[in-house]
């Protein structure tokens, strides 16, 4: 984690720096700095957290806005709830494993039902603190979050989109969870395009194939496994779908028109996530086959660091390929 998060910035600022970064800079840093950015600008935003110290910067600066509540994550989401009778948004930051199975009741009773303007930001998604093991996976979160009222659930795909989200789920006035990872990874744009929240990115047009994926890595291994297949002559698309709750059903419904087979990837459980979500949406229609890759449905005990475990789990090109070609013939 770098001390260049505590460098004052405006929010101007952290865009240009982010942007400029953005392959080598961690998502979490990412939003960090935006959130403090954010905070200077409006003195009701709260930043809430369980012992995080990539918040110490904010707690320095702006102590009046800011609690530590400790590794009590059931609590902090209560606490959070009672504060926004005074503060609007407020940031409940944790790890991802325990901000949200840990505190799952609070956030369905005082966060969801209650649609309050809780941000509730999980690092350490998906599988980023698997050299903990099977404690610290984090591979319910997307499922569990979409399955609750009011809830926008938000995966962004790298540092930029991070920044971009960030500002996004502080100007909705409903609750949040923002899914974040632990390590840089790669860009996935080279473009600084607009971000909108419920709205799906296309990073490569609509073919025979279609690749859905949510989150850094599995981007990263959708755009790969497309490119290759198109290299064979095999056309294939792209979605980026940043957003799993309010799904962005238009953008799925226009680029199966043009799919043979639709592959989903994700760093979460194969049922309940995106995979889940999409196969809702093209069953309703009676669209092209789907293809689910995301971790098995066992108790996937291994321990390891995230690329070794990901591509344990079959999160990877030559799996995304094998899926397609499953469905569609050379």
């Amino acid at each position: 984690m770098s001390t260049d998060i505590a460098t004052r910035r405006s929010v101007a600022e952290v865009y240009d720096h982010v942007w400029e970064n953005r392959s080598t800079i961690q998502s979490r840093d990412a939003y960090a700095m935006m959130l403090l950015a954010l905070a200077r600008e409006n003195p009701l935003l709260a930043c809430l957290t369980t012992d995080m110290n990539f918040q110490d910067h904010f707690a320095r600066e702006l102590p009046r806005q800011f609690v530590d509540l400790g590794i009590a994550e059931q609590n902090m989401i209560t606490v959070a709830a009672g504060m926004t009778v005074a503060a609007r948004p407020v940031f409940a930051n944790g790890m991802s494993p325990f901000a949200i199975a840990r505190a799952y009741e609070q956030i369905k009773v005082d966060v969801a039902g209650a649609n309050l303007p809780v941000k509730i930001v999980g690092t350490h998604g998906g599988l980023a603190s698997g050299h903990y093991g099977p404690t610290h996976h984090s591979l319910e979160d997307i499922g569990a979050t979409r399955l609750l009222p009011n809830m926008t659930v938000v995966v962004p795909g790298d540092a930029w989109e991070a920044v971009q989200a960030t500002v996004a789920v502080a100007d909705d006035p409903g609750p949040t969870f923002l899914r974040l990872g632990r390590s840089a990874t790669p860009t996935l744009y080279d473009e600084r395009t607009e971000f909108v929240l419920g709205k799906a990115r296309v990073l490569r047009e609509p073919g025979r194939v279609l690749f859905i994926a949510t989150g850094p890595y599995p981007n990263l291994v959708a755009a790969e496994a497309a490119a290759e297949l198109a290299a064979t002559g095999i056309t294939a698309g792209h979605l980026n779908m940043h957003t799993v709750k309010p799904l962005d059903r238009e953008a799925i419904l226009d680029a199966i028109a043009h799919a043979e087979v639709v592959v989903t990837i994700e760093d979460h459980r194969a049922v309940g996530g995106l995979g889940g979500a999409v196969c809702e949406v093209v069953a309703e229609v009676g669209g092209p086959p789907v293809r689910r890759i995301g971790i098995p449905d066992v108790h996937y005990d291994l321990v390891g660091g995230e690329r070794y475990l990901l591509d344990n789990a079959g999160i990877n090109v030559p799996n995304a390929i094998a899926k397609a070609l499953d469905v569609v013939a050379r």
